[in-house]
């Protein structure tokens, strides 16, 4: 049953001509002025959700995208301001890419923050996907079994950090503690400080191309699969259910998965599909070379996979895929209740923010979802309550 709606801003500033014809990616390059204007952004759209009872605002951490599409490098860092400007709505990272960090810095930052915000952070995780970012820091991504040795490592040094007094870890990568001479004796053991207060920390990893769906399901992982189509994401929801069982975790269909969705509201679906299509447009010209159209063909084949297509979709095929809701908020409510009957574990429904469209858009969308959609969802939520604390 749907409980929370959030929203993922990955931090894109403001873009201008944007759209299938607009200004190629790789041809923009905005001066520091102008990429700050995403922290306003971050700002108002924290405020706005505030306001208007959304769960979690999700962001992603990225490096030197003079591009404008993702500039947030420090997720933790952004969520203890957000946290200050505002009450209740929480701050999820979408994700930590860990590959760019040293785990115990990061374990640490999270478990500062984690005090600070009285436990208003939710911990995500993520391998990386862009090079210039990841092999910059000195960390493998090219190669993607290297890529996941080092992270997997990575995960467990965080995860002893978090949940153990004092620890030790002897790797391939790590070995901590540094073995060293301090104030008359060697060290032997070391202990995250801070640790984390609210625990056991929620850990939340995304499931694309499903390589790492197997390790989140049997670490005990939470998942998010965004902007899928409705073939691909029925196989991973099934796999990672399957995955969960093996390690004996029995969980609902749907269960510890948040889904992503893109929607527009307007009268007719034409018209959401008209007005949202320069910003899905320009979303795809920027994450379509690294492989993000998670859509299949008729046979269950990905696009960009041998026979199936390799084009930029449209918001045609977004909509044909369930990937973007377009139209009515009565058809939006349709859709998330059919994702009620097919998932009844799904709890965590995430909307994008798409690339390029203005924030005043975007907040008055928002209004529109938070009025004439989440009640719908969340008022069953507030009744059951009552009725339990009446009895």
């Amino acid at each position: 049953m749907i409980k929370r709606f959030s929203v993922l801003y990955v931090g894109q500033t403001d873009l201008e001509n944007v759209g299938i014809n607009g200004t190629p990616a790789n041809d923009r390059c905005y001066p520091n002025e102008h990429l700050v204007k995403a922290y306003e952004n971050a700002v108002a759209l924290a405020k706005h959700m505030d306001k208007l009872g959304y769960y979690c605002m999700w962001t992603a951490e990225h490096h030197f995208q003079r591009e404008g599409y993702e500039v947030f490098p420090n997720l933790n860092l952004l969520g203890v301001h957000l946290a200050g400007v505002t009450k209740k709505l929480k701050f999820g990272a979408g994700f930590n890419v860990v590959p760019m960090w040293h785990p115990l810095r990061l374990a640490e930052d999270f478990a500062m923050a984690d005090v600070l915000t009285g436990g208003r952070l939710i911990f995500g995780v993520g391998r990386g996907y862009q090079s210039r970012e990841v092999e910059t820091f000195g960390a493998p991504m090219i190669n993607n079994d290297a890529n996941r040795e080092l992270f997997e490592e990575q995960m467990e040094i965080i995860l002893k950090a978090f949940n153990q007094d004092s620890f030790t870890h002897k790797g391939k990568h790590y070995q901590l503690p540094a073995e060293v001479p301090f104030r008359g004796y060697t060290v032997k053991d070391i202990t995250l400080v801070p640790r984390p207060v609210h625990r056991p920390v929620e850990v939340w990893q995304p499931i694309a191309s499903g390589k790492t769906l197997e390790y989140s399901a049997q670490k005990g992982f939470k998942s998010m699969v965004a902007l899928t189509g409705e073939r691909l994401v029925d196989e991973l929801f099934h796999r990672f259910q399957d995955a969960a069982a093996r390690v004996g975790r029995k969980l609902a269909l749907g269960q510890d998965i948040a889904l992503g969705l893109g929607f527009y509201i307007a009268s007719t679906q034409q018209e959401a599909m008209d007005r949202v299509r320069p910003y899905h447009d320009e979303r795809y010209k920027w994450f379509a070379p690294f492989g993000f159209v998670r859509y299949t063909d008729s046979q269950g084949r990905a696009w960009g996979t041998p026979g199936a297509p390799a084009r930029v979709p449209t918001i045609e095929d977004g909509v044909e895929q369930k990937v973007w809701l377009c139209g009515p908020a009565a058809d939006i409510v349709a859709r998330l209740r059919e994702l009620e009957r097919l998932y009844p574990g799904l709890e965590d429904i995430v909307f994008q923010w798409p690339e390029g469209m203005p924030w005043p858009e975007y907040r008055d969308q928002l209004t529109m979802l938070a009025q004439e959609v989440m009640p719908h969802f969340t008022r069953r939520r507030k009744s059951a309550a009552i009725a339990v604390g009446s009895r």
